[in-house]
């Protein structure tokens, strides 16, 4: 890192603002290395790029700059992939070019790295402009060890957030490349549900290391909800909702049935209620599924949260209700993780 300020930093940062190009740094026992993957889009990434060569080899960080020059761009799992192939670390170190990186990023993520071989690491970050994304931002930063594993549900995405990534090369092996289907394919979220799948763990280094840009036009925006909403469904299906024999959904509204309405017909079954605190939910007595081909079709009963049993699929958004949900949560002695999970 340069000993420039800050404010430095950042106005060089926004020479690049093209989200299919991405940085890589891998880091070995015999020295770090910068690798650069450029998309076709045409700015002046890779002058910027080359205007600091010399300083990153005088300080014995190789750079590897390469591209691909096709009329369409091959996106962002292609970017990571092709950047890692190029690279010889044992350790990699994932950074956005719009991101900006800060000191002792590498070494304290490879520390923990090195006891946590087969996780991935994240860190806290700065988020800006700030105040953009408060409430994910906050998220990010908060979320308890434990919570890192229990909240992989949730429409937030990935508990250690993509740019903040540090890995072993072992176990990038291990999960598999990254998806290459470019714009509008979620492959952070892919591969980080793959690595859970393979017994992955998840870690995060308890410092700001990252500044974490938020624009308009950054790639993960190319993404629907749908998108996400089916591939967090069919997550939580496999790996929650099968080891249950029945469950709660905790929110009668919208969200809730919409979620009942997703479930496979074996899971929809296991719904033994909905939950709310709303009484005029709760007089209505019971959800129909109008939508269902069964006849009678299925009706589900609505309860007070205070007479529904866990576990429970939790379908009310995070910090959004003042600190009720969580009191309410806290009066049931339920435990996350076990009793219920966060889905909203």
């Amino acid at each position: 890192m340069s000993s420039e300020d800050p404010e430095q930093r950042d106005r060089r940062s926004e020479v690049d603002m093209n989200p299919p190009k991405r940085l890589r740094t891998a880091e070995s026992h015999t020295g770090t290395e910068l690798e650069v993957e450029k998309s076709t889009v045409d700015d002046d990434s890779r002058k910027v790029v080359e205007g600091w060569r010399e300083k990153l080899e005088a300080r014995l960080i190789s750079v590897v700059v390469s591209g691909h020059y096709s009329p369409k761009p091959r996106g962002v799992g292609f970017a990571k992939n092709k950047a890692i192939s190029q690279s010889c670390g044992q350790y990699l170190c994932f950074q956005d070019a719009d991101d900006i990186m800060l000191p002792q990023r590498i070494r304290l993520q490879y520390d923990a790295c090195v006891l946590h071989q087969n996780s991935l690491i994240g860190c806290r970050v700065q988020r800006v402009p700030e105040g953009s994304t408060e409430r994910y931002t906050h998220w990010i930063n908060t979320l308890s060890q434990h919570q890192l594993i229990t909240q992989v549900y949730t429409s937030h995405g990935p508990t250690v957030v993509m740019p903040t990534w540090f890995c072993s090369r072992k176990w990038y092996l291990k999960v598999g490349a990254f998806d290459e289907g470019g714009k509008g394919v979620p492959e952070d979220l892919l591969f980080f549900y793959q690595s859970l799948r393979q017994g992955g763990g998840l870690s995060r280094v308890d410092e700001c290391l990252l500044v974490y840009r938020y624009h308009e036009k950054a790639t993960t925006h190319s993404v629907t909800e749908e998108t996400i909403w089916k591939l967090r469904v069919d997550f939580l299906q496999e790996r929650v909702l099968s080891q249950w024999e029945n469950f709660t959904i905790w929110n009668a509204g919208k969200q809730g049935r919409k979620l009942y309405r997703c479930l496979s017909p074996t899971n929809q079954k296991k719904v033994k209620a909905f939950c709310d605190v709303d009484e005029n939910k709760i007089q209505k007595g019971f959800y129909t599924y109008e939508e269902s081909k069964e006849r009678p079709k299925p009706k589900i009963p609505i309860l007070h949260y205070k007479v529904a049993s866990a576990p429970f699929v939790i379908c009310v958004k995070l910090d959004m209700t003042g600190g009720i949900l969580e009191e309410n949560l806290n009066s049931l002695q339920l435990k996350e993780g076990i009793d219920f999970y966060h889905f909203n």
